[in-house]
């Protein structure tokens, strides 16, 4: 499968933002492991490039919020890096010295989002502001404030189009995207099968259709679905992802996030909700 650039709903112009590398800001009390075995150092080797860093989770004013699927910061080797708060895309700018990252010029999308992302994302967006000091665990990144408030990311591998259970959670129009409607947040997901087929939820009935894959567009087959009745804002999505998977569409694969666009520019975009997604930590 051909990979493709990131699908951009509306995003403001990017800004320059983090550096190539963390530098060391510890060391490794002798147990023979070595630094980064089990440490919170961060050595001048371990990469922080090239890595997709899922949010975990932000503790702010001494209050845990579990991140909700899709909150991300990518950094690559030319000193950028793009990420999602949990409903909009972010880019900031950041300066690196030794253990401390300085994020500043934050710019954001401007998509209305439902509680509790809203709060989770008012939360994220507070705690990466400013100087932040990094530290680096078995694969995992913690960023914390002057005020101790902390922002815990992981180290997260791509996910494949096939045996990846993808969860909807966003319809889009053109270059315009919207939240699934309120009340059907994780109701709705797909699962491709290795015997071309798709399955899943559309948000109120099951539904299974024969699919193939070419290149960067496929082509669903018949869909049969359940037949039962919903409630208003249930039915609405089911419609839209049904619209969305008739014939030859074109799909895009950014890491781990799957958007689908039919001829007509209306699609879905959805996120992988493997069990296993966090990456063995580095050696």
């Amino acid at each position: 499968m051909t990979k493709k650039q990131p699908y951009a709903t509306g995003a403001a112009a990017l800004v320059p933002l983090l550096a190539l590398a963390l530098t060391a800001c510890g060391t490794q009390s002798g147990d023979g492991r070595g630094a980064g075995a089990g440490s919170s150092s961060l050595r001048p080797d371990v990469p922080v490039t090239g890595v997709h860093w899922t949010v975990e989770s932000v503790t702010v004013d001494g209050k845990r919020t579990a991140a909700p699927a899709g909150a991300h910061v990518r950094i690559d080797d030319k000193g950028r890096a793009k990420g999602n708060f949990g409903c909009n895309h972010f880019d900031a700018r950041a300066a690196v010295d030794g253990d401390t990252i300085t994020v500043s010029d934050t710019g954001m999308t401007e998509m209305g989002c439902p509680e509790p992302l809203q709060g989770f994302e008012d939360a994220l967006k507070s705690a990466l502001t400013g100087k932040l000091k990094a530290t680096l665990d078995d694969g995992r990144l913690t960023l914390t404030t002057a005020d101790g408030d902390t922002v815990r990311l992981a180290e997260q591998p791509p996910a494949p189009l096939v045996g990846t259970k993808w969860t909807v959670n966003s319809l889009v129009s053109g270059r315009a995207a919207t939240p699934v409607p309120a009340g059907t947040e994780g109701k709705a997901s797909l699962v491709f099968g290795k015997d071309d087929s798709v399955r899943g939820s559309l948000g109120c009935n099951q539904f299974s259709a024969p699919v193939t894959t070419d290149g960067s567009t496929m082509t669903f087959g018949r869909v049969t679905t359940t037949r039962k009745l919903c409630a208003g804002p249930q039915m609405e999505l089911e419609r839209a992802l049904l619209e969305a998977m008739k014939g030859k569409v074109t799909y895009v694969i950014d890491h781990r996030t799957l958007t689908v666009t039919a001829p007509d520019a209306a699609g879905f975009a959805a996120g992988a909700q493997n069990a296993a997604t966090t990456a063995p930590p580095r050696k």
